[in-house]
């Protein structure tokens, strides 16, 4: 339903938008007599009813209460009515109008904007009677609703104020409220959208008008569907998580994005972006080169294959020239023959490229699989991909993939996938929800133990001793960085994917031309984490 709009609990202040009251009155029907001005003598039928639904309309009850032969209660019950409702607006409309001698009777249709999209509107009948020379409304409670009765109120039942989503451990991240709120600050929470959309699919009615007695206890449903109790889905996000996650980003100076997902579960922990990534949420479907963070699989790929070792020693010159391609290493570095768990822990180009060369055309796909990154799944509320790598067409395509240039792709989601996988030892189905299960339409299988537990001690060296030292301070985190080259090839993403006990990550800084800003995000995360 459309007038539902939602805000985020838990220190997230709300703007509230509240439509200006408006009054409609309008004659229609075949009323015999034409209304005449208030104060223009003795006004017919027609035209008290006229007036005493304008005053109606307006909320103005002594007005209204004063045209009837009963003031006094008029007033209370009238005034009562608009505070148990409180309408944004309220329209009446004046229908057919029979008049009579000393009794008279007026159709009129009410309708209530309880709020943008909420209209409780009905019909109605006036009984006018003449006294003492003037027409009065004959006062009881059914002219405010036909069953209303004495002793009773109208009041509206909402799931305001009730939480709508809660985070992993039952904290409020979106409760109901009445139409016309949003969030403050939308771009900070990426996921925002989606909770939105699977809450309001899922929900039914959710307001209704009822008359209440005097202690509030509901005696009848007039509208709706009566005080409809939906328990709050559960996302598996953590608010902690998701504020450590925003403020990491929210440190960098470019466009960031950072994912992070339990392996244990699968369950997404958070997923954050800054104001310059923009609102839409690229953490979790936007398609980036991956650079070096795909030697990952370039290492399982060598691993499973038998064509090295993590103690193979390997060359790791500056440049090497592949067939029509040469491959530099970043600036250029070069180190003497080494392990090849060291070249991994230094990202060497030049050492992965040629190594890669001789394996199969569609080893590289077939290792990027293993790690879920042409997976495909169906999360209630969101749209991921995780990446994708296809078979090299030559040997040109073969050496770029091997560094995570060329054709191969992949999302900070799909990044978080790979680095949860590898902590796990084992497949991870990613959710958001805990009572929505997430469809798997393309799975995958992880590599096996011996390969996993060569990738641990590989990720781990990269920290200790390789390009991620710093975070070194952030505790025992396993990973590797990447810097990937975009456009003409003058600028470049840096990336850092890895994990800490059961929290795995990937972190992805548009245009940083390098991989330490990421890594600086990442303990920035880690550290606002705990």
């Amino acid at each position: 339903m459309t007038w539902r709009r939602w805000v985020l609990a838990g220190g997230a202040a709300a703007v509230v938008a509240i439509v200006a009251a408006a009054v409609v009155v309008v004659w229609g029907g075949s009323s015999p007599e034409k209304p005449q001005a208030s104060g223009s003598g003795a006004a017919d039928s027609g035209t008290v009813a006229s007036e005493f639904l304008r005053a109606f309309a307006e909320g103005n009850a002594d007005a209204a209460a004063a045209l009837t032969d009963d003031p006094r209660a008029a007033s209370v019950l009238l005034a009562d009515a608009r505070r148990g409702l409180a309408p944004v607006s309220v329209s009446a409309r004046l229908g057919q109008v029979t008049p009579g001698a000393t009794r008279a009777t007026a159709a009129f249709q009410v309708g209530w904007t309880i709020a943008a999209g909420q209209v409780w509107s009905y019909d109605n009948t006036l009984d006018l009677v003449a006294a003492d020379g003037r027409w009065l409304v004959h006062w009881s409670p059914a002219v405010v609703h036909p069953k209303l009765r004495a002793g009773q109120q109208l009041a509206v039942r909402t799931r305001a104020g009730k939480v709508a989503v809660a985070d992993r451990n039952g904290r409020p991240v979106l409760t109901w409220q009445a139409a016309g709120t949003r969030a403050a600050e939308p771009g900070a929470a990426p996921l925002l959208p989606a909770l939105q959309r699977t809450v309001a699919e899922r929900s039914q009615g959710g307001w209704s008008v009822v008359s209440t007695d005097l202690e509030g206890v509901v005696q009848e449903t007039l509208f709706g569907q009566g005080d409809v109790e939906v328990p709050p889905l559960t996302t598996t996000l953590s608010l902690p998580a998701q504020a450590a996650a925003q403020r990491a980003v929210d440190s960098a100076a470019s466009p960031a994005m950072l994912v992070a997902i339990q392996p244990s579960t699968g369950d997404l922990l958070a997923v954050a972006q800054n104001a310059a990534a923009g609102t839409e949420p690229k953490a979790l479907n936007g398609l980036y080169a991956p650079g070096s963070t795909f030697k990952i699989a370039t290492a399982a790929a060598l691993l499973e294959s038998g064509t090295a070792t993590a103690d193979t020693v390997a060359d790791c010159p500056a440049t090497a020239r592949i067939g029509q391609r040469t491959i530099p290493n970043d600036d250029e570095f070069s180190f003497p023959p080494l392990p090849l768990h060291s070249a991994f822990a230094h990202s060497c180009n030049t050492t992965f490229a040629q190594l890669a060369s001789t394996l199969p055309a569609d080893a590289l796909a077939e290792a990027a699989s293993g790690f879920g990154l042409n997976a495909d799944f169906t999360i209630p509320g969101i749209t991921t991909e995780a990446g994708k790598v296809v078979p090299g067409t030559s040997g040109a395509e073969q050496v770029e993939s091997a560094i995570g240039q060329g054709t191969v792709q992949a999302s900070p989601f799909g990044l978080a996938l790979m680095a949860a996988t590898v902590a796990r030892g084992d497949e991870v189905t990613p959710r958001l929800w805990q009572e929505l299960e997430t469809v798997v339409n393309t799975g995958y299988r992880a590599p096996s133990r011996e390969v996993i537990a060569a990738l641990r001690t590989m990720m781990r060296e990269v920290v200790t001793g390789g390009t991620a030292t710093g975070l070194r301070g952030n505790g025992a985190v396993y990973g590797k960085t990447g810097t990937a080259q975009f456009g003409d090839g003058s600028r470049s993403n840096g990336w850092f994917a890895g994990y800490r006990d059961d929290v795995a990550f990937a972190v992805l800084l548009l245009g940083s031309d390098s991989s330490k800003p990421a890594v600086t995000v990442s303990s920035v995360f880690l550290g606002a984490l705990g």
